[in-house]
């Protein structure tokens, strides 16, 4: 198989459709760079997706075409997504969503050679849900596994979880990293030194540490835990500051808490400067339900900020013995460790130095899509012989 795909004089390139469906920060930027990883090979692109993705993530600036389709699996957007895989040689969905659509899209669906259309999924994570709804995420999940030609999981435990569902070929596909979000933070040491004292004075952080959280604020994303972490520092003089990044339906009660606990937490709201917001501060902390390859967790561990996160999901797997790991829910456990790290420079610079090392290590976006094409090759190259 070849991964820089160049079609024959004459014949037309492989025609691809990409779908999303609400599209987290994490699968709409790995489209974004798939997308535009294909196009420089010469395939043909088209991602279905909302408005809002597209202005986000400018598929069209990566040189594919935009089809807008919304998320929910009604008949209306089912048919969209139909009309847009017409004539597509392959469709390939992100998301347990995605994918459930993208099934009842293809349904006796006949491709350019008069072939069924082959559909690949990627499960860039785990469903998060209880009581009945589990029930009809589990069935959710048996359908999309049975029905695609190949499930792509980013670790290894949807892929385990893929192949319980019943799918026929479940591989290790682990998403890398998209390039660096753009940083206004300067490259002389002492111009990032000034950087990091300014951004710490903005957020009240000058003489005290400075702990970092970023994600949506949504109860599986575990910030109770986070702010019940925080009562163990409260104490602590000068006094830990706990700085939240993330926008979601928990923020009016999550404030509620901070209010009436008078915790030492700061929620800063959706923001733009990560990459600045990681400079500045001395840890990072994860304390989610389920994560496959965090994305904040993979930036922290690139930028050498010590990680403390939760060991559930494929958090291990990417972080190795670079981050220090609680089990879900043991909020005293986290405390512990954090407290531990303040109080030992040595371990945080060891921490900083094991992360850079193992983010070395992680497949880059040339890899992602060299595999993702590879898949591609193997599934549509009966199809180029027929």
């Amino acid at each position: 198989m070849t991964s820089t795909r160049t079609p024959p004089h004459g014949q037309s390139p492989l025609r691809t459709v990409q779908v999303l469906g609400h599209g987290s920060a994490g699968s709409a930027a790995h489209v974004r760079s798939l997308a535009a990883g294909l196009v420089a090979r010469g395939v043909r692109v088209t991602v279905c997706a909302t408005a809002d993705a597209e202005r986000t993530y400018d598929f069209t600036g990566a040189g594919a075409r935009f089809r807008q389709v919304g998320p929910r699996m009604e008949p209306a957007g089912v048919a969209l997504l139909r009309s847009a895989c017409w004539d597509a040689d392959l469709v390939h969905a992100h998301g347990l969503r995605a994918g459930m659509r993208a099934a009842m899209a293809l349904r006796g669906l006949r491709g350019p050679r008069g072939a069924q259309v082959p559909l690949v999924i990627t499960w860039h994570t785990k469903a998060h849900s209880e009581g009945a709804r589990a029930r009809l995420v589990h069935l959710m999940e048996r359908r999309v596994a049975r029905a695609a030609s190949v499930v792509l999981g980013a670790c290894s435990a949807l892929v385990d979880r893929a192949r319980e569902r019943g799918a026929r070929d479940a591989r290790l596909a682990p998403v890398a990293i998209p390039g660096p979000r753009p940083s206004r933070a300067p490259s002389e040491p002492e111009d990032h030194d000034r950087m990091r004292r300014k951004e710490r004075a903005d957020l009240g952080a000058v003489d005290r540490p400075l702990l970092l959280a970023v994600g949506r604020l949504e109860p599986h994303q575990g910030h109770d835990l986070l702010l019940d972490a925080a009562h163990a520092w409260c104490a602590l003089d000068p006094q830990p500051l706990l700085a939240i990044a993330g926008e979601g339906e928990q923020r009016a009660a999550l404030q509620r808490r901070i209010d009436a606990e008078q915790l030492p937490v700061l929620l800063l709201g959706r923001r733009d400067d990560v990459p600045e917001l990681l400079a500045a501060a001395d840890l990072v902390l994860l304390p989610s339900r389920w994560e496959a390859r965090s994305l904040i967790a993979q930036e922290a561990l690139q930028a050498g900020v010590p990680l403390v996160a939760t060991d559930t999901g494929g958090t291990r797997e990417l972080v190795g013995q670079a981050a220090e790991l609680v089990r879900y829910g043991d909020a005293a456990a986290l405390a512990r460790r954090v407290l531990a790290l303040l109080a030992d420079p040595a371990r945080r610079d060891a921490l900083a130095a094991a992360g850079r090392l193992q983010a070395a290590g992680w497949p880059t976006e040339d890899d992602t899509v060299a595999q993702v094409l590879s898949v591609y090759d193997e599934l549509t190259e009966p199809l180029q012989l027929a």
